[in-house]
C-alpha cells in the first residue's frame, strides 16, 4: 500500500499543477474539487505550504462521522462513501491538518485517496508516492 507524501515543501513554487491534476482526475477543469491545496505563506519570498491528507493511522475525521460514510484506508487515511454522507462537515472540523476540503456543489468532503496522480504533474518533486512502512 502506498501513500502520498510531501517530501520537500521548500521546493514548492506555488504553481498549483498538483491541484489541477487532482481536480482533473474527476473529469473536470479548474481547482474546485482538488483534494490537495497549495497555500502561500507570504509569496515567493516566504514560500508555500502543501496541504494534503497525511494518512493518519488513527484518523480523527473517521471518528466524528455520524453515519460511517468514512472507512479506514489500508495504509492510513480514509475513503469516502458519498452515498452515505449527509454533509454534516464534522470531518472538515476534525482534521488537524486542515486537509479535508469541502465541495459546496456536492455538499460533501474532498479527501485525498493517495492515488498519486498529482505526483507526475509536480515539476519540482515536492510530492512522492511512497510505500507504507509496516
Amino acid at each position: 500500500m502506498k501513500k502520498l507524501e510531501v517530501v520537500d515543501s521548500e521546493r514548492c513554487v506555488g504553481c498549483q499543477l498538483c491541484m489541477f491534476a487532482c481536480n482533473r482526475r474527476f473529469g473536470g477543469g479548474g481547482l474546485a474539487k482538488s483534494a490537495i491545496r497549495v497555500r502561500s505563506t507570504g509569496g515567493v519570498e516566504r514560500g508555500f505550504v502543501v496541504i494534503v491528507c497525511r494518512a493518519c493511522q488513527d484518523p480523527p475525521c473517521l471518528k466524528v462521522c455520524p453515519v460511517d460514510a468514512l472507512s479506514y484506508r489500508e495504509g492510513g487515511g480514509v475513503l469516502l462513501d458519498a452515498s452515505k454522507c449527509i454533509g454534516c462537515g464534522n470531518c472538515v472540523d476534525a482534521c488537524p491538518m486542515g486537509a479535508v476540503f469541502w465541495d459546496s456543489e456536492r455538499n460533501k468532503p474532498d479527501i485525498c485517496v493517495h492515488c498519486g496522480y498529482c505526483v507526475d504533474y509536480c515539476p519540482h518533486e515536492v510530492l512522492e508516492l511512497r510505500e507504507v512502512q509496516e
